[in-house]
């Protein structure tokens, strides 16, 4: 029994050995799957790698250009060869031809290989463009379509009076003919200029007479900020709140004056109030008012300076009354004079003498310092109208007679006295501050604009003639560089002009269109012409801003 069990035992004992190898060997054979899948794995991904590799070389190309695989002439693809080129860095840079016009080398062969290839196929091959030709296009633009008369800033693009839909391409194309319409620049700028090198452009000048006509003219070559020209046809201006709209009059305005300062301004009329107000052209704050009882202001006006202001009516006396102390002052009757009404005066340019008009042709000064009559001249028709000029030392009359006086103050004689052409009345005077020019306006409506060297000279005809309103002149103007002269007529509703004196036209646009102006009675522009102040008989002092000048 015993020796039976032995082997049996042993036999036992074995077989657990036996299942321990199998079961090891079973883990040796799952141990050799798992790798095989690993190792595939890593294969796939490199794979994808490459893959990913290789599209992101042809994004680059698509986008960059051929930086690995440049195309060679005669052949479709580069293969391995373009990397060989890329070590020796001869591909890794691409020459743009398209500014060079004679053919390379390169070119000339590869005409001499492919004759048969058209001129267009050999530009895009080489990537030459053509003169014009845009280097990029954009494929969405085609398929636009804008409406271009629904807009209005965009209706001046159309060709028919009907036309709508437009494509993006064309609409682009349209954009920039009208910008090259608008902005044509210079000569010099140009592609098509005919410079060569070695040749100078101051050769060219000399030829075509640039320089000469340079030294023809008297003209400024440089003008200074401010001094700009002003153009014709058209003014640029705003329109901004009343200048009087913190305190209406309750009368017609007869008198509008800015101060020297170019903040203050004054109006005076028919209420008998003297207003100031602070114009900033927002606000426009009222100062002070002053009320007169036994003068209906029919005039008033500042002194040059700024220290005084002068207010008359239709009475035998006249006002001063004195800004830094804020006292009025009455003065009149004039000693040896019956005059009943001293409501039309000048003031001189340097502030030393008030010029009245008188009874029968005469011209009544005063000192504005003692407020004494100092002197008398005196015309053969009735005085209507005064104007000073070169700084006061001279002063212009007209009247009754059709003529205009020139008076010497300094020795108190006439020195010219002409007829003013076509006018049988006249009843309006200006000068401009420098003196160079007079304009004369008549009973009829006619404005005669004069150089004063001229007319004094003998030469009577006006340089221009404005024949632009009908009825009485009554009122004119120059700004401050006599680049505008305005023109009022009491008589009619919008009866007011403004006359560019360069070029001796009217604005074309002015008075505004739309708009009611009522009856005008009087004007002023600010000291720099920034502000144009215009009163009016509903007792309202329009504002204007002029955007040519910068100061006001």
């Amino acid at each position: 029994m015993l020796s039976q069990n032995v082997p049996t035992s042993k036999g036992n004992r074995n077989e657990p050995k036996k299942q321990n190898r199998d079961v090891e060997d079973g883990n040796d054979i799952g141990g050799s799957d798992d790798d095989a899948r690993v190792k595939r794995r890593k294969k796939e991904m490199e794979k994808k790698q490459e893959l990913e590799q290789v599209e992101m070389k042809k994004l680059e190309d698509l986008l960059f250009g051929s930086l690995y695989s440049p195309v060679t002439f005669g052949k479709q693809d580069g293969g391995d060869k373009g990397f060989e080129e890329e070590a020796d860095g001869s591909a890794l840079f691409r020459v743009d031809r398209s500014a060079a016009r004679q053919p390379t080398d390169y070119e000339v062969d590869y005409e001499d290989d492919d004759e048969q290839h058209s001129d267009e196929e050999k530009d895009k091959a080489d990537g030459v463009r053509k003169k014009g030709e845009a280097a990029w296009e954009d494929e969405e633009e085609k398929q636009l379509n804008i409406n271009i008369s629904t807009v209005n800033r965009l209706r001046k693009l159309r060709k028919k009076e009907n036309e709508g839909l437009i494509s993006g391409s064309e609409y682009i194309a349209r954009l920039r003919a009208h910008h090259a319409k608008i902005n044509p620049g210079t000569d010099w700028a140009r592609p098509n200029a005919q410079f060569t090198d070695g040749e100078s452009s101051d050769d060219d000048d000399t030829q075509d007479g640039g320089v000469d006509d340079i030294l023809r003219t008297n003209e400024d070559l440089v003008v200074k900020s401010g001094g700009a020209k002003l153009c014709s046809g058209l003014l640029e201006f705003s329109k901004l709140v009343d200048a009087n709209a913190a305190d209406p009059s309750s009368g017609p305005i007869n008198s509008v004056h800015f101060h020297q300062n170019a903040q203050l301004l004054l109006t005076a009329g028919l209420d008998r109030r003297l207003r100031f107000f602070q114009i900033d052209g927002k606000r426009n704050t009222k100062i002070q008012s002053i009320f007169l009882e036994d003068c209906p202001i029919r005039k008033a006006a500042f002194l040059p300076n700024g220290s005084q202001v002068i207010v008359s009516g239709r009475r035998k006396f006249f006002y001063s009354f004195d800004l830094e102390k804020a006292k009025f002052d009455k003065i009149g009757p004039l000693v040896g004079r019956e005059e009943k009404s001293l409501e039309q005066f000048e003031v001189s340019q340097d502030s030393n003498t008030i010029a009245f008009v008188g009874n029968e042709g005469y011209i009544l000064l005063v000192s504005t310092k003692t407020k004494e009559l100092t002197g008398t001249l005196k015309m053969n028709g009735t005085v209507r109208s005064l104007a000073f000029s070169d700084d006061g030392k001279q002063l212009l009359s007209s009247g009754g007679d059709g003529q205009v006086y020139v008076w010497d103050l300094r020795t108190m004689r006439c020195l010219y006295k002409g007829v003013d052409e076509g006018s049988t009345c006249g009843t309006s005077l200006c000068s401009s501050l420098n003196g160079a020019l007079f304009a004369s306006g008549t009973d009829r409506g006619i404005v005669n604009i004069y150089k004063k060297s001229e007319f004094v000279g003998g030469k009577r005809k006006p340089i221009k003639t404005v024949d632009n309103l009908t009825s009485k002149i009554d009122f004119m103007k120059f700004n401050h560089d006599a680049q505008i002269l305005a023109i009022v007529s009491t008589m009619n509703k919008n009866s007011v002009k403004l006359v560019h004196v360069p070029s001796l036209t009217v604005f074309s646009n002015w008075p505004p269109q739309n708009t009611t102006m009522h009856y005008p009675r009087c004007l002023d522009f600010s000291p720099g012409s920034g502000f144009m102040a215009m009163g009016n008989a509903a007792g309202k002092v329009l504002l204007y801003k002029l955007h040519h000048y910068k100061n006001a």
